[in-house]
């Protein structure tokens, strides 16, 4: 060995090449992840000359390896190997990432070179970037064609002009590539390059590369170019959108594939926005009722969900004569996926009407929608209630929300039982509190003796929330009663709910509350013959020392009631009792003031 060198010296960098030859993927995995450690242990210039030359050659690995190493050059790396002035080294590496087979890896690597771009100066762009771009952009494998797409607009403003030229030659190139998945990654990347073009490239070149995608003969391509549309819209005036654009969008929404149709109806919003309000008018209201109206239930879902969005730039008359018939069509659609996807946007239009209209034109919508045979629907009508109250009032719709309410409420999957509780607040904010009571509040209760136990703690915290909305009046009257009677239950189920609705709602009341209401029957659940309850108890008796532990009240009922329990479960028979009464104990030894603090064990 040279004597120059000690065994520090080579250590990191030996360790990395001995782990990244392990059989072992995870061991090798883990190598990867503390490259940055290495890095540093090697220093700034060992770092360049050794490290990166051996990462260069490594690509020969798992995919998950590599993806760890794509992801790893891009976090801040440069740092390591002496600041953004060396940063340029760091893109040999993930050159070769980016010609890999994995396109998780390949989209990572890609990512990561565009990080370092950000960093790199003029100069180091043209020396290092440009010529990395242009061997990716005439690789013999689409791999690297592909990554190279990516590449074109995070540096399209940092080069001269000359460069500039060449780089929309090159990209046109790779809208006119044979290979398919390179062309789709030309159309991906087309938007982001065509928003740094000059006004006249965009009429020229990138208004040229669009039309070729466009018209591709591949649907997977053509529907990557809606957002191209949209991108280039936004740069051009209304008047040189309808000379230029008007065609090839009418083709893209009656495009004879789906899955292009589908886009199109998805990105309806922002194309509307883009192209201007008298080419809405004229030409985009048509399009969209014909989207609206298709035959694929995919597109009329998406459309659907277009609905406010669109509407809001139309007047109040033409959403009357021509989106109100459409959505009337699509409340009786054969797709529940369009009914549910409806019931979520109907709403919007609410504001956009005002009441006489919605009144005459909506409500009976809402009405079918709420008594549809699909969960979903239903529940998606009542998450947006809020909107249609503030225009027209709930007492409209009263009659048919609470069947609606009970049916979902009694639903057999849990998911919808879940889902309509935790909408239980927000109706009973617009409902009222008389309403409440007498129509729902039994039903409330009653999903505290539910058999799902996600639907139990849903069912607390929705007392909880009540509790905010309503005060802790009406919880005293209504919640606590009925609470504390199901401790009484002989099912262990029903005892423990009680002690976690306890636990949940406690924060939310009063110390008189607790103390008069409360305590007494949750002290008495801490001696029963359920571990689970007990040691719950002690849980229960935490969060109360917690809430009112700051007070002086709080603190002498603490001391008189909660620590004497607790000290009796400290010596429970059960290890989980033990430890949280003697967690308990603890904090309510530091907020009382005690000098005795008990130490937590097991």
């Amino acid at each position: 060995m040279d004597p120059g060198f000690s065994v520090d010296d080579i250590a990191p960098i030996a360790i990395l090449m001995d782990e990244l030859r392990s059989e072992d993927v995870q061991l090798r995995l883990n190598a990867i992840h503390r490259i940055s450690t290495i890095a540093l242990a090697l220093g700034p210039e060992r770092a360049r000359d050794e490290l990166i030359p051996f990462l260069q050659e490594s690509v020969d690995d798992e995919d998950e390896v590599l993806l760890a190493l794509a992801e790893e050059l891009g976090q801040d790396f440069h740092e390591y190997i002496g600041g953004a002035e060396h940063a340029h080294v760091l893109l040999g590496p993930l050159e070769n990432l980016s010609a890999v087979e994995e396109t998780l890896v390949r989209d990572k690597a890609a990512e990561s070179i565009t990080k370092i771009s950000a960093i790199l100066n003029q100069a180091q762009v043209e020396q290092y970037y440009i010529p990395l771009l242009q061997r990716l952009s005439r690789g013999e494998w689409f791999t690297s064609r592909t990554s190279s797409c990516a590449l074109y607009a995070p540096v399209y403003d940092k080069v001269s002009t000359s460069l500039q030229d060449e780089l929309r030659k090159g990209f046109a190139s790779l809208g006119s590539d044979d290979t398919p998945m390179v062309r789709r990654a030309a159309a991906k990347w087309l938007g982001p390059l065509v928003t740094k073009f000059a006004k006249p490239h965009v009429l020229t070149e990138g208004l040229a590369i669009y039309r070729k995608l466009q018209a591709d003969d591949q649907d997977s391509v053509r529907l990557l170019t809606v957002e191209d549309l949209i991108a280039i819209a936004q740069q051009l005036t209304p008047a040189e959108v309808k000379e230029q654009l008007l065609k090839p969008m009418r083709n893209t929404i009656s495009d004879k594939s789906w899955r292009v149709r589908y886009m199109a109806a998805s990105h309806f919003n922002e194309l509307a926005e883009a192209v201007g309000q008298e080419l809405v008018r004229e030409e985009l209201i048509g399009h969209y009722v014909q989207l609206l109206k298709d035959n694929e239930a995919e597109v009329r879902t998406a459309a659907a969900g277009q609905i406010p969005g669109f509407s809001k730039q139309l007047e109040k008359e033409v959403i009357l004569a021509r989106v109100v018939p459409c959505v009337r069509d699509l409340c009786h659609d054969t797709s529940q996926h369009v009914r549910a996807a409806l019931a979520n946007q109907i709403n919007g239009l609410a504001p956009l009407l005002g009441k006489e209209a919605t009144i005459e034109h909506l409500l009976p919508l809402f009405l079918h929608l709420l008594k549809d045979e699909f969960p979903e629907v239903r529940l998606n009508i009542i998450s947006k209630l809020e909107q249609v109250n503030e225009v027209i009032g709930i007492e409209l719709l009263r009659d048919s929300l609470l069947p609606a309410i009970v049916e979902l409420a009694e639903d057999k999957s849990w998911r919808v039982r879940q889902a309509i509780i935790e909408y239980i607040p927000l109706l009973a904010t617009q409902l009222g509190k008389s309403f409440f009571d007498e129509q729902l509040g039994n039903l409330c209760m009653s999903w505290l003796g539910d058999t799902v136990y996600s639907i139990r703690e849903a069912a607390t915290v929705n007392l909880k929330k009540l509790t905010e909305v309503f005060g802790v009046e009406w919880a005293k009257e209504q919640i606590v009663p009925k609470v504390v009677g199901m401790g009484q239950h002989p099912n262990y189920l029903y005892r423990m709910t009680t002690v976690q609705a306890i636990t949940t709602i406690a924060p939310s009341l009063t110390l008189d509350v607790i103390r008069g209401e409360i305590l007494d029957a949750l002290l008495q659940l801490g001696g029963d013959t359920i571990p689970n309850i007990r040691f719950n108890v002690a849980k229960a008796l935490e969060v109360l020392v917690e809430t009112f532990g700051g007070t002086p009240e709080g603190r002498q009922l603490i001391q008189q009631k909660i620590i004497p329990v607790l000290d009796v479960q400290k010596n429970d028979q059960d290890a989980d009792v033990r430890y949280f009464a003697l967690r308990a104990l603890q904090k309510a030894h530091e907020l009382g003031g005690e000098d005795g603090i008990y130490v937590v064990s097991y």
